[in-house]
């Protein structure tokens, strides 16, 4: 099996411009908001977008791989963040850490059902 060096060098750049993108955004949300409220707001917006994408990916077939890589695994992966997440947290006090743990993870799989939802709903099918 030959590997063709030409697609790996433009996956990493779709990959590496959306990281680019994703990851500028994320730092303006962090001077407008910023700690947790920023924090959860991106992993939400993140959140939705990747269940709707992925969905639109998956089952409709709408997006091609360029377009995969560029805004899934490049801007949306960029986007939203895990560490900080996680960092900011352990820093909170004790209800507070509790409630921001909920909320992320509440409406990380919010926005995912409802990403999908929106796609279903006006993709045309089930």
């Amino acid at each position: 099996m030959r590997h063709d060096s030409r697609a790996t060098i433009a996956v990493v750049a779709l990959v590496a411009v959306g990281g680019f993108a994703g990851a500028n955004v994320r730092y303006a949300v962090a001077l407008l908001a910023p700690g947790l409220p920023g924090t959860l707001a991106v992993n939400a917006v993140g959140s939705f977008a990747l269940g709707a994408l992925v969905y639109a990916a998956a089952e409709r077939d709408a997006l091609g791989e360029r377009a995969r890589r560029l805004l899934g695994t490049g801007f949306l992966s960029s986007l939203t963040t895990y560490s900080t997440f996680a960092v900011q947290t352990a820093g909170a006090p004790p209800a507070l850490m509790v409630a921001n743990v909920a909320a992320n993870y509440a409406l990380g799989f919010l926005g995912v059902a409802v990403g999908r939802a929106l796609v279903v709903r006006y993709g045309g099918g089930a």
